[in-house]
């Protein structure tokens, strides 16, 4: 017996090694690989869809805007063009849910901050109080990289209608006018395409770390 494994034993350690490496390819090849959905507007809680969309299944985008930032500089979705980012609904002086969820993006910026292809933005809802010179005053309180983190402000209307049709992000109906008031403690995971990519309650711990580890997943999708 002796002499049979010391006159293959030069095979035995070639094989041995190699058999492993093959187990080891061959369950990475049929491992599943981990997919995000592409959120359309008829997967989405109905409460949460603009009547005139609920039915699309299909190339949900979202849409063209145009609005200002912390700097007065003009941000619209080509800021955005080659980028991941995550998008929140917020206003300055909102006592109860935005602290914590502006906490959250913080701690979201402090991860991402060297990694040029995941960006955040956050729109906020009262934008007749949050002027240009209060969303920089509000950044500088809470720590906003100007490069990574954009807080915008603009028309009301448009930005309802986004959180509405394009973020799909609240359920009250409104038209964006003075009486309307939208409040919401989702962030959305938005790909390249500028397709949503996932959910998130904003206030929620374990639900940051999904959406960190959703990241990664995302950007493995671009590597393929």
């Amino acid at each position: 017996m002796w002499r049979f494994v010391k006159q293959y034993r030069t095979l035995w350690l070639v094989l041995g090694p190699l058999s492993v490496i093959i187990v080891i390819l061959m369950y990475t090849a049929l491992k599943p690989v981990k997919r995000l959905p592409i959120y359309q507007p008829a997967m989405v809680n109905k409460e949460l869809v603009d009547s005139s969309i609920q039915h699309q299944i299909n190339y949900h985008k979202i849409a063209p805007f145009n609005l200002i930032n912390q700097n007065g500089d003009i941000v619209t979705e080509q800021t955005f063009d080659n980028k991941i980012y995550i998008a929140d609904f917020f206003f300055t002086t909102c006592p109860s849910i935005c602290p914590i969820m502006t906490k959250n993006m913080a701690d979201i910026q402090d991860v991402i901050r060297d990694d040029p292809e995941v960006m955040l933005l956050s729109h906020t809802v009262t934008p007749d109080i949050d002027s240009v010179a209060q969303l920089r005053a509000y950044a500088n309180l809470k720590g906003v990289l100007d490069n990574k983190w954009h807080l915008v402000t603009g028309d009301k209307k448009q930005i309802y209608e986004l959180a509405r049709k394009s973020y799909l992000a609240v359920k009250e109906d409104g038209d964006g006018g003075p009486n309307d008031m939208i409040h919401t403690e989702n962030f959305m995971l938005i790909d390249k395409e500028k397709r949503i990519r996932g959910y998130y309650d904003g206030t929620n711990d374990e639900e940051i770390k999904r959406l960190l580890d959703d990241i990664k997943i995302l950007k493995t999708a671009y590597l393929d």
